[in-house]
């Protein structure tokens, strides 16, 4: 099965190049930046494609386990066993009771061509509406009482101006492991109207 998706416009803000806005090489969700403030953003992100898991575990194992299964699947654990650009940030969503959304934003050209379906059948293919987001970036190693601790200011934030919160937290994580933990990006965000 092959999937095609038309992607819809949407302005871009930050560094861009050929597919869209990138990080270090890698194709990012194109996003526009409506308020900034310090290092807090309200962003208006269009839809995407997404390949998206459910793990259960504490969330930097579930985060791990995620991503280890979603790379199979772009590494060629598919059908055709076709090689799909790796895109960032890899995000990571609370479930509750110890389940996790880990997923990974599909690069546009290959959505574009058709999507192969994945050979993993705990992976889901899905398009993700365009949304509203309050996003706050920060450097370092990201652990679970930081991260929410950051969620929760970024909430009171956003809610002291007036927005409301409808969907989050998500934890975004944009650099390899090995990076240095001064040279990483991270981010929290919550969805808001």
């Amino acid at each position: 099965m092959r999937w095609i998706v038309v992607m819809l416009g949407v302005a871009m803000a930050g560094t861009a190049g050929a597919e869209g806005m990138m990080r270090r090489g890698y194709e990012m969700p194109p996003y526009r930046v409506e308020v900034a403030e310090g290092a807090r953003e309200v962003r208006d992100y269009g839809p995407r494609v997404v390949a998206e898991v459910t793990v259960r575990g504490d969330r930097r194992a579930a985060v791990n386990t995620g991503f280890r299964v979603l790379a199979g699947y772009i590494f060629g654990g598919n059908e055709g066993s076709a090689k799909i650009a790796m895109t960032v940030p890899v995000e990571q969503a609370d479930q509750g009771g110890g389940l996790w959304v880990v997923r990974f934003t599909m690069p546009a050209a290959a959505v574009a061509t058709g999507l192969p379906a994945p050979a993993d059948g705990r992976i889901v293919l899905r398009e993700v509406d365009a949304a509203r987001m309050v996003v706050e970036g920060f450097s370092g190693m990201p652990d679970g009482e930081d991260m929410a601790a950051r969620a929760d200011a970024l909430r009171d934030w956003a809610e002291g101006r007036g927005l409301r919160v409808v969907g989050g937290p998500v934890y975004a994580f944009y650099d390899a492991p090995w990076t240095p933990a001064g040279a990483r990006l991270n981010e929290v965000g919550w969805e808001v109207r």
